[in-house]
């Protein structure tokens, strides 16, 4: 506000959030049948509410075989005792951002 006495103007400041971007990509993982399946990005901040996992076109949701996680900036997906039906691309996607392995 700016008050000169007999006249007075006011304005105000808005924010956006900045969005998310993935600054640490996905990364291939092998391992055996039975074995866990460790896969981590790190993004540029630790507020994106819209992250998610997916297992080809299939959204993930933590349960007994998919434990998601997230400390800070860092997102994880472990897929639990991975049988073959669970070849194939993981990706994990953050507003327009995505990342695959």
């Amino acid at each position: 506000t700016c008050d000169t006495g007999d006249q007075q103007t006011t304005a105000a400041v808005r924010l956006k959030e900045a969005a998310a971007t993935i600054v640490e990509g996905l990364k291939d993982v092998a391992t055996y049948e039975g074995e866990d399946a460790v896969f981590e990005c790190r993004l540029s901040q630790d507020t994106a509410q819209d992250a998610q996992w997916f297992l080809g076109d299939v959204p993930l949701q933590s349960n007994e075989m998919n434990e998601i996680g997230v400390q800070g900036t860092r997102h994880s997906l472990i897929l639990r005792k991975v049988t073959l039906e669970d070849c194939g691309s993981i990706s994990f996607k953050v507003g327009q951002h995505s990342t695959a392995a």
